[in-house]
């Protein structure tokens, strides 16, 4: 069971996380850039090239990084327990489609962010205190 100044402490974390890996999509010139990055080092690993991104798909790629990043920046600036469980949700939503993706052959490399994204997500979820969560205030809104 989580304390709360360690859980808020989670909770920044993944947000910081999550800040790092998905700033680079939400421009189309640090999309494909990272594209580039990713696919020299598939190839090094000896996977498969990445497939070229249609003009439609680096778009949703922008959508994902822009979004995620307002997603984090709200964490970072306003960590709770709420926040948290949120996020807990959206990782077990996203590794379930990141699992989907390996199962119909996308890169080996996917892999790696997806046991990140369970281990964030199961750690947001786990119980916090009551104790500790009753000194916590509540977003306005």
């Amino acid at each position: 069971m989580w304390k709360l100044a360690p859980y808020l402490r989670l909770v920044r974390a993944s947000a910081l996380y999550d800040l790092l890996v998905t700033a680079p999509f939400a421009t189309p010139w640090s999309l494909a850039w990272l594209l580039r990055q990713l696919d020299a080092l598939g190839q090094w690993l000896g996977f498969a090239p990445l497939a070229t991104f249609s003009p439609e798909a680096l778009l949703l790629g922008n959508l994902l990084g822009s979004v995620v990043c307002v997603w984090a920046a709200l964490r970072l600036a306003s960590p709770s327990v709420t926040l948290g469980r949120y996020d807990a949700v959206a990782r077990g939503l996203f590794a379930l489609w990141q699992a989907w993706a390996l199962y119909q052959g996308a890169s080996p490399l996917l892999a790696m962010f997806l046991v990140i994204e369970i281990g964030f997500g199961i750690a947001q979820a786990w119980p916090v205190s009551l104790a500790s969560r009753r000194r916590q205030p509540q977003l306005a809104g």
